[in-house]
């Protein structure tokens, strides 16, 4: 359960993509945002290297809990 409480996480991912947003005065569409933000969401990640403790326990738990929700990530 304690690993559920990752406010910190996503409020650091949030910071990560408001900060390459708001230098941008405009987007020219929908599209070149959400590009931008995938670009961004991808570098982020990479520097994701630190392990839960029973990470595997908890996905498990959520797979079973809402199985369509989780899924479509995992493959």
């Amino acid at each position: 359960r304690k690993i559920m409480y990752t406010t910190n996480i996503i409020e650091g991912f949030h910071r990560q993509l408001r900060k390459v947003t708001k230098s941008k005065v405009i987007f020219p569409n929908d599209e070149s945002l959400e590009k931008m933000l995938f670009l961004v969401a991808k570098n982020v990640m990479k520097k994701w290297t630190q392990r839960y403790k029973n990470w595997d326990m908890v996905l498990n738990q959520l797979m079973i809990m809402y199985p369509e929700r989780v899924e479509k990530f995992i493959r």
